[in-house]
C-alpha cells in the first residue's frame, strides 16, 4: 500500500512575484556594492523591476481572488526592506551628487517599524488597522527619488540619445530629487501619524 503523502500547498502567483522582490532585492544591494556603470546598470534594472513587482502581486491576487494571509504579510514586508535597503545607500556617502540626510533614513525606518508595530498590536486585538491611502503616495515618491538616484549613476556620463535625456531628467541640480525627497519625507511623516491617530484608542486600552 503507498504510504500517504501529505499535500503541498504551492505558492500562488501573487506570492511568487512577492517573493522574487525580495531576492531582486538582494541582487541590488550586492550590485551597488560594486561602485561604477556596471553594477549601478544592474541595480538600476532590478529595483526598478522590483518596484513594478510591487504594484503587480497586488493587482493579481486581487484579480484572482488570491489574497492570502501569507500575502499580507510578505507584500509590506518587501515593499520595506526594497526601500530601506536603497535608501541606507543613499545615506551611506554622497554618491554622484544623490545624497539622502541621514535623519531621513532613519525617519523612514522608524515609521516603518511603527507601523509594523501597531499593526500587531491590532491584530493580538482582534482588529485591523486599515491602509492609509497616503502611504501609497509616500511609497511612490520614495521609489521616485531612488530610481532618478540611479538613472543618474548609470547615465551620468551619457550624452545624447535617450541615455542622455534621462540624465538630464535624473541630473541632481534639477527639480525631480529634491520634490521627490521631501515630499517623501514628508509624507512619510503624515503617514506615520495617521496610522497612530486611528490606533490611538488601542494604545491606550488598559
Amino acid at each position: 500500500m503507498m504510504p500517504c503523502i501529505p499535500h503541498i500547498r504551492r505558492v500562488n502567483l501573487p506570492n511568487a512575484i512577492t517573493l522574487s522582490r525580495l531576492v531582486l532585492t538582494g541582487i541590488f544591494v550586492a550590485a551597488v556594492g560594486f561602485p561604477g556603470n556596471p553594477g549601478y546598470a544592474i541595480a538600476l534594472a532590478t529595483f526598478s523591476i522590483a518596484a513594478a513587482t510591487d504594484w503587480l502581486d497586488g493587482y493579481l491576487a486581487r484579480k484572482m481572488g488570491l489574497v492570502t494571509p501569507l500575502g499580507k504579510l510578505l507584500d509590506p514586508l518587501a515593499d520595506k526592506i526594497l526601500v530601506c535597503a536603497a535608501f541606507v545607500f543613499f545615506s551611506a556617502q554622497p554618491v554622484g551628487g544623490y545624497h539622502c540626510p541621514v535623519w531621513v533614513t532613519a525617519l523612514i525606518i522608524a515609521r516603518e517599524f511603527l507601523v509594523t508595530g501597531l499593526r500587531q498590536i491590532a491584530v493580538e486585538a482582534g482588529q485591523v488597522l486599515a491602509a492609509d491611502r497616503l502611504g501609497k503616495w509616500k511609497t511612490t515618491f520614495q521609489l521616485i527619488f531612488c530610481i532618478t538616484g540611479l538613472v543618474w549613476l548609470t547615465f551620468e556620463k551619457s550624452n545624447g540619445g535617450v541615455a542622455g535625456l534621462l540624465r538630464d531628467l535624473a541630473n541632481p541640480a534639477n527639480w525631480l530629487r529634491p520634490v521627490s525627497l521631501w515630499a517623501a519625507m514628508a509624507l512619510t511623516m503624515i503617514s506615520g501619524w495617521n496610522y497612530v491617530w486611528s490606533s490611538r484608542k488601542l494604545l491606550i486600552s488598559k
